[in-house]
């Protein structure tokens, strides 16, 4: 289609989206005739407005792209220069921050669900989340032995080529946003190595009497994936006003969870910069365990403690209390922050170096406040330099990133890699091609010769779901071994030796 006729399907697709009104149609076609350097349409009156599908969205702004890059509107240097392109264009659509702002708290005002249904929305509609790529992610779910884990393969990222990388690389580098998450970003035009953020809306919340924000990831690993992040571009740290602000959102928010990652490497999210919160409305794997063993803690008489069955080192406490919930929550961090046990490999701080951390996590439950609170620590020694509990060697070819707060909920995010690996490994096996001697598939061949051992009946009809299951049972492994607290006797033992202090 032609420039023209784009330009009137995107004004239609924001019309449709009400993204813009009626009123506003002319505006937005001169708005969108000015960005691509064009005096007027080809006939004194603009074309009716054809109707378009949501759907549209991806093929318009395609063919808006190789026009602009045709007329060298924009550099094209493949993936992420034609984003930072195409979310100037959508950036045109999008209301001012004071109108989100203004709708979403009259919403509010009628329910926290109706404001946050509207606001998932928006950032779909305006091509924040890139609803076309999100759909191309890989799931499915695995049975072990602690429920149902949820396993993705991440294919809404995207990869840089080698050329965008090298483009990158040479770009200047800013100080302005100070991160990816700082409020700066809202409406920012992005660079080569700063994502692009005009069609980016925040909307202002009140945590702990501090100002903070919430947003969605444009990325969405699960259903409205939401980041809540503080208006300072200050570290992460866990301490009582964590449990303080996670449960204010709980409060303001019922139909949410919401956690933070560990504050320390290694054991901490790929951001420690910028103090943030992630969540969403989902039920996760790790909600689902039971306790299976339950404990009391003295002084919090309306506290129910017990320790979950979860492959990581999980106490999950709650109250209907949750003044009393907070105190708790701060008790059992000093305890774990300070507590070194040798003889469970557990040591609070090497040469200066704190090693104890948590992973909180906080949802309601009926009228009830619940913290599920993950027992974190990022000791190394020469045998693990990524971390003793840090998925091992053994696991990398499956999993070798930090396992941060969504994994520890529950939900693999594994590597983009991992769809065409898995592929190529399944050919393979039926084939009975020597996977050690592939240069791509390597690191899979003492995987793939066990589960053909324990899978005499690997299959064409079979063998897909057969390697999807074993990359969950991996998952689960990986998940083990960033538990502090295995699950054997003496683990069990170990645990219950830190429980006693509090």
């Amino acid at each position: 289609m032609t420039i023209y006729e784009n330009i009137m399907r995107l004004t239609s697709y924001a019309l449709t989206c009400a993204l813009i009104k009626k009123e506003d149609v002319i505006y937005t076609q001169n708005k969108l005739l000015e960005l691509f350097a064009l005096d007027g349409f080809e006939t004194p009156v603009a074309p009716e407005l054809p109707a378009v599908k949501t759907d549209d969205l991806e093929s318009i702004l395609q063919e808006m792209l190789d026009y602009a890059a045709e007329k060298k509107l924009f550099d094209d240097q493949g993936i992420i220069s034609r984003d930072l392109f195409d979310t100037k264009i959508m950036g045109l659509l999008v209301p001012p921050p004071s109108t989100i702002i203004e709708t979403f708290n009259k919403l509010f005002e009628e329910s926290a669900e109706k404001a946050t249904d509207w606001f998932y929305k928006l950032s779909r509609d305006t091509d924040y989340i890139r609803r076309y790529r999100i759909v191309k992610d890989v799931k499915w779910q695995t049975a072990t032995e602690y429920g149902d884990l949820d396993i993705t393969i991440n294919l809404s990222k995207p990869e840089k080529d080698p050329k965008a990388i090298a483009a990158a690389r040479n770009a200047k580098q800013g100080g302005y946003p100070a991160c990816l998450l700082c409020k700066e970003n809202e409406g920012y035009a992005g660079r080569l190595n700063h994502a692009a953020r005009q069609n980016h809306r925040i909307i202002p919340l009140t945590l702990n009497g501090e100002n903070w924000y919430l947003q969605y990831s444009p990325y969405v690993y699960y259903n409205e994936h939401c980041i809540v992040l503080s208006a300072e571009h200050v570290p992460m740290k866990i301490d009582r006003n964590t449990f303080v602000r996670l449960l204010d959102f709980v409060t303001q928010f019922p139909h949410y969870t919401l956690g933070s990652n560990a504050d320390i490497p290694i054991v901490g999210g790929s951001i420690l910069t910028h103090n943030h919160f992630q969540g969403g409305r989902y039920v996760f794997p790790m909600a689902k365990a039971p306790v299976e063993t339950e404990f009391s803690l003295p002084g919090f008489s309306g506290v129910k403690a017990g320790i979950v069955k979860w492959p990581m080192s999980l106490i999950r406490i709650d109250s209907a209390n949750r003044d009393e919930l907070t105190e708790a929550a701060t008790h059992i961090l000093e305890k774990w922050r300070s507590y070194t046990d040798k003889d469970a490999f557990i040591f609070a701080e090497t040469d200066g170096e704190i090693h104890n951390t948590i992973t909180p996590i906080a949802r309601r439950n009926g009228d009830l406040y619940e913290l599920d609170l993950v027992l974190r620590n990022n000791i190394t020694t020469d045998e693990h330099p990524l971390g003793v509990y840090h998925p091992h060697a053994n696991l990398h070819h499956i999993k070798k990133e930090n396992i941060g707060l969504i994994e520890v909920m529950g939900l693999a995010v594994l590597p983009s890699r991992l769809k065409k690996e898995l592929a190529l490994l399944k050919d393979a096996m039926l084939a009975g091609n020597d996977i050690s001697k592939d240069e791509t598939l390597s690191k899979h061949a003492e995987w793939a010769a066990e589960i053909l051992r324990t899978h005499p009946d690997f299959t064409a009809s079979n063998a897909e779901e057969i390697l999807k299951q074993e990359t969950g049972l991996v998952f689960s492994k990986v998940l083990e071994d960033a538990g502090v607290y295995k699950h054997t006797a003496e683990g069990k033992a170990a645990f219950m030796r830190f429980v006693k202090t509090l």
